[in-house]
């Protein structure tokens, strides 16, 4: 019973930290740390019932994200979303997943990995274990995240175990009554900024949570408060890994280039920096332009003014049944690169990065006569603050890291970066 009782009050020490005292939670942390990065590996899924969806759910996901920042900014209230109406609820095409253990002892969960949320949280499939580390907060907790996925729940503290045995006391967790266009996963591991969980929690609705990764840091278990993302643009299966703490120099290739954190709302927002991109040597589609790094979009989301030039440069054909564009393949043999420019350094998003992985047209409805691309259009015309929308398949070709505490994002160059796989 002392156990029980000192373990309970270590949990409560940490939640009531990181409600009230972030700023102080961080000074407080000291030089004893116990491990420089943790690792922890990620499996890409595939979902075969979502063919022709992705375009719908990446367009209603960049809506959610513009219209949660936007609520944030002015204080009102998120208003339920109509995206469950207007785009049929199923799962994403493609998602990453973690496994990751909570309470003690711990409970493994897959969670979907989410650079455009904060909040983490279980209980859509796999039921929350309540146990000895577990303590259930005054707070309830709901999120909208568009395309008609929401959850609603309670908030719990509690133990979370991450990769080789590393362990956070008194994370934030939300343990869902109710979601929706989450299942097979059991929820969501949020590796966005804190601020994204503003008015996520009721009725402490102007307070932010701590994330997994600023737990890490604060709580002395790491050195620095980043995360780093390595994907690999391969079938299902073990194809990635996050890295808290730092970066794993065997994933990457050459000198990382960090470029801060857009002042441009809403991007400022979210894990955003300012881009140019151009197609091939000479084609300007968009000058300087703010865009954010989102891992839970699947596609790559241009302004609506850059997607359509793009496509008049390559002959480019809206597809009805993918709702992507499509081209011939004697077009695709005359594709050229784009190029992503962030801080000053040009990043090669090859032709066969553009498309997709032909082998898999029927998955999203698609015919083996045309090769489908990624680019697609992300519903608003360019200097709307948010014009570019660096998703899934962009990240399978670079190493991104989102350094938190020094309010940056870096990218590099991997062994996949001139893959030709698609």
């Amino acid at each position: 019973m002392a156990m029980l009782k000192l373990s309970f009050s270590i949990v409560n020490l940490a939640l009531a930290l990181s409600h009230i005292t972030n700023i102080a939670v961080r000074a407080a942390h000291t030089t004893a740390v116990l491990s420089h990065t943790v690792t922890l590996p990620i499996a890409k899924r595939f979902n075969f019932t979502g063919s022709g969806k992705m375009l719908q759910h990446d367009q209603a996901r960049a809506r959610n994200l513009r219209a949660r920042a936007e609520a944030r900014a002015t204080g009102a209230v998120l208003p339920p979303s109509s995206e469950a109406v207007n785009v049929p609820i199923e799962s994403d095409l493609i998602t990453y997943v973690a496994n990751v253990g909570i309470g003690a002892p711990p409970t493994n969960y897959d969670l979907i990995v989410d650079t455009g949320s904060a909040n983490t949280w279980v209980g859509s499939e796999q039921p929350y274990v309540v146990t000895s580390s577990s303590r259930q907060t005054p707070n309830s907790v709901a999120i909208e995240y568009g395309s008609g996925k929401t959850m609603m729940g309670i908030e719990y503290a509690d133990m979370v175990t991450l990769g080789q045995g590393l362990t956070i006391l008194g994370q934030s967790i939300g343990v869902a009554s109710e979601s929706t266009n989450f299942s097979p996963f059991d929820g969501v591991l949020g590796l966005g900024p804190s601020g994204l969980t503003i008015g996520t929690l009721s009725p402490d609705s102007t307070s932010s949570v701590m994330t997994v990764t600023e737990n890490l840091y604060s709580q002395a278990v790491l050195s620095s408060e980043m995360v780093s993302i390595f994907f690999e643009p391969t079938t299902e299966g073990l194809s990635g890994e996050l890295t808290f703490g730092g970066t794993d120099s065997t994933k990457f290739v050459g000198a990382i280039t960090y470029a801060p954190i857009t002042q441009r709302f809403p991007s400022s927002k979210y894990f955003g920096v300012d881009q140019a991109v151009r197609y091939g040597q000479t084609e300007t589609l968009l000058i300087h332009n703010p865009g954010i790094f989102d891992v839970a979009t699947n596609l790559v989301l241009l302004a609506s003014d850059a997607l359509l030039f793009y496509m008049s440069l390559i002959g480019g054909v809206f597809d009805e049944a993918t709702q992507l564009y499509r081209i011939t393949p004697a077009q695709y043999e005359n594709l050229e690169s784009m190029f992503f420019t962030i801080n000053d350094v040009d990043f090669e998003f090859t032709a066969n990065a553009q498309i997709w992985p032909r082998e898999l047209n029927n998955l999203i409805g698609g015919s083996s006569e045309f090769v489908y691309l990624i680019i697609a259009d992300i519903g608003t015309f360019s200097g709307s603050g948010m014009d570019i929308v660096n998703g899934m398949m962009f990240t399978e070709r670079f190493y991104a890291v989102f350094d938190t505490a020094n309010n940056r994002v870096g990218i590099a160059n991997t062994r996949f970066t001139d893959n030709t796989g698609n």
